[in-house]
């Protein structure tokens, strides 16, 4: 079995593109080869700055045979009426490559056809790799691809050359003008520019020697155990964070850990404010004791060896103390003001130009979250805590820190308003009302900032579909389905009994009372049915049958916590028994619902004993099904309404509904709509499947 190898040089590659792409280089030369019947046994890819790497272990020399029977058309048109072979029969053996002595008939469908056995012998496996690494490489797909040197070909970064071996031979392909070779370069500093590999298996050994680590779960490695190893050194901890691990990863090709040192006077500065510079601009590690606390040194990455490391230590220290100088003249700018003073300057940055400014939006999330405050009923205390914080929520935005370290809002905010002297839920608050701000991010832990960051995003959706900027397909530009999840998830976290029907109503009101004009109607059913996607979605993920929810949501259910119980307790009542003969009985109680046009019951038109019997079980459970409700035990107020199975069944067995008496028929439908309404209150049994 043999090996094959394929480089694609390039210009430097933005890291975020490199997972993914290796995956579909995988998967697509996978594929590749499926389709084609070569046969291997392992296929790896690797990634570095300047080149991405296909090797394929174990493959075939040659292609498998193929053996195939393919069918033509039926006996009675292949052969006239002397069994001489006709036209349609000649051209179907020509078209596949056999002698009509091999021509077999066969038996199809009732009917006589004939049929051809081809044989295929395989061809060269190199053949096969020559005739399509070409298009192979041009179905790599970028989230913003670029042309190069007037190139039709779209990639990452330009391609500067290319390697192709199998075992030992060069698989020569044209790349529009980018020929496949045996030659490849090193690290761009250090490396050679030209060297010669002359067999697949020591390519990783040569590009070594040159100062490359080709193999990406190596170089990681190399990272976190030099890094830490350093770390531990000076008493301390590495501040782990896996996307910056990520990023290092695929921006270097020969690491080498260094430590640099943060001079104290650096130290007094908040600890965010020495990170972010640091993780987001410099890509270095911070060191923290077991306490936390940052400890005077930072943990950088270099993409060579060892030599003059001291200098280049000097040289990043250089880099991050001009950082820092920039960070602690901003800080000590700032805080000559209290934060208040910075709220009325939110008047000059433009959030959006039909929803106003930074300014406009505070008051918003403002007023909404003191509405929520009072339909929660969370108290004075509260109330005055979230009315403080929501109006210094954004204060930050303007602030000279933020301006220049863009990661920092909310933490500055949270920083200058303990400054200003704003007590502890207020200050961190104004943090929180950010969270979460990704997937898997930390949630509020405080009310106030839970509520404010439900009010802060609610507001953005809200505004967002008034004036039509809702997302389509795939397309969310403004992150308006995260900033759902993220309610979704603060409301579930928080055991928030908040009805969303009504939060959406009253930043829509906030909106339209602040003259931005739209169909209040339309505006709301739409916002409505994205979060519905939403929840069904999160649920879903959970494990939850698509039915179970529906079952729930399609009530009008607007309470996400409830929500939550009542699918799950709904779920677990399910899996009885005898479920699929209930579901029966209330799927003919919600057909015949649809034809009433009310619910009162009058009890002098019950003339048959069965459509009594059944009116005095449905009184006999009705208590006690609210009583549940109320409570909250949704199985127990399921199995209540469940018990009307058999009463149903016997009152359609036995009872004409639809009868020509008017009254009669229509106390009928009312005494079926007060059972399907009754169920609604707990869920929409109908909406279950019975497969």
């Amino acid at each position: 079995m043999s090996k094959y190898l394929l480089e694609i040089g390039t210009e430097e590659i933005p890291y975020r593109f490199m997972q993914n792409t290796l995956e579909q280089m995988k998967d697509n030369m996978q594929e590749l080869l499926n389709e084609n019947r070569v046969n291997y046994e392992k296929i790896s890819t690797f990634g570095t700055p300047r080149r991405l790497v296909l090797f394929i272990e174990g493959i075939s020399d040659m292609q498998s045979d193929l053996e195939e029977t393919v069918k033509g058309p039926s006996k009675k048109i292949a052969f006239d009426d002397n069994n001489n072979p006709t036209k349609a029969l000649l051209g179907f053996a020509r078209g596949q490559g056999v002698d009509i002595e091999d021509i077999i008939i066969d038996e199809f469908n009732g009917e006589e056809y004939v049929f051809a056995n081809k044989h295929v012998e395989g061809t060269n496996t190199k053949d096969i790799l020559k005739q399509n690494i070409s298009d192979y490489i041009k179905k790599i797909h970028f989230p913003k691809p670029m042309k190069w040197g007037g190139k039709n070909i779209k990639f990452a970064r330009p391609i500067r050359w290319l390697v192709s071996i199998f075992n030992s031979e060069i698989v020569e392909f044209d790349l529009e003008g980018i020929k496949g070779s045996n030659i490849t370069r090193g690290h761009r500093f250090l490396g050679s520019d030209n060297i010669k590999i002359e067999n697949t298996d020591e390519y990783f050994t040569k590009l070594k020697e040159n100062y490359v680590i080709v193999d990406q779960e190596k170089r990681k490695e190399i990272i976190k155990t030099g890094c830490v190893k350093l770390a531990k050194e000076k008493g301390g901890n590495l501040l782990q964070d896996d996307e910056l691990l990520e990023e290092l990863i695929y921006i270097v090709e020969y690491p080498t850990p260094l430590r640099g040192r943060i001079k104290e006077e650096y130290l007094k500065l908040p600890k965010e404010v020495i990170i972010t510079p640091m993780k987001e601009h410099q890509r270095y590690y911070p060191v923290i004791d077991d306490k936390g606390n940052l400890l005077p040194y930072f943990i950088a990455v270099r993409n060579g060896n060892s030599e003059h490391i001291d200098i280049v230590t000097k040289g990043n220290e250089k880099v991050l103390d001009a950082r820092l100088e920039d960070a602690k003249f901003f800080y000590n700018e700032d805080v000559r003001r209290p934060l208040e003073e910075y709220v009325e300057s939110l008047k000059t940055i433009v959030y959006q130009e039909k929803l106003g400014t930074i300014f406009d939006k505070t008051q918003r999330i403002n007023e909404l979250s003191i509405d929520i405050a009072k339909e929660l009923d969370l108290g004075e205390e509260t109330e005055k805590n979230i009315d403080r914080a929501s109006l210094l929520s954004k204060a930050d935005l303007v602030t000279k820190m933020v301006n220049e370290f863009t990661e920092l809002q909310g933490i500055m905010g949270r920083e200058y308003a303990k400054i200003a002297g704003e007590n502890e839920v207020i200050s961190l608050a104004i943090y929180e009302h950010y969270l979460p701000r990704f997937a898997g991010d930390n949630l509020p832990t405080t009310t106030a900032g839970a509520i404010i960051s439900i009010a802060d995003k609610l507001d953005s959706i809200c505004g967002g579909f008034a004036i039509g900027m809702k997302p389509s397909g795939s397309q969310d530009p403004y992150g308006f389905r995260r900033l759902a999840l993220g309610i979704i998830n603060i409301i579930l976290d928080k055991n928030l009994d908040l009805s969303l029907n009504s939060s959406i109503d009253n930043s829509l009101r906030i909106y339209i009372e602040n003259e931005l004009y739209f169909d209040f109607d339309k505006v709301k059913c739409q916002i409505t049915e994205f979060f519905n996607v939403r929840i069904k979605n999160m649920f879903i993920d959970k494990g939850i049958r698509y039915d179970i929810i529906d079952a729930v949501i399609s009530t009008g259910n607007d309470n996400i916590t409830d929500m939550e119980v009542r699918i799950e307790q709904l779920d677990k009542w399910s899996k009885n028994e005898d479920v699929e003969e209930i579901l029966a009985a209330f799927n003919r109680v919600s057909k015949i619902a649809e034809k009433a046009e009310n619910d009162e019951i009058s009890v002098d038109l019950l003339k048959e004993e069965k459509e009594k019997a059944l009116y005095e079980k449905y009184i006999e459970i009705k208590t006690e099904v609210h009583e549940n409700i109320q409570e909250k035990e949704y199985y127990e107020a399921i199995e209540k309404v469940a018990e009307l199975r058999n009463p149903i069944d016997e009152f359609f067995d036995n009872v004409m509904v639809m009868v020509e008496d008017e009254l009669i028929k229509n106390n009928r439908l009312a005494l079926i709509k007060s059972i399907y309404n009754m169920m609604l209150e707990v869920c929409d049994l109908s909406k279950i499947s019975r497969d």
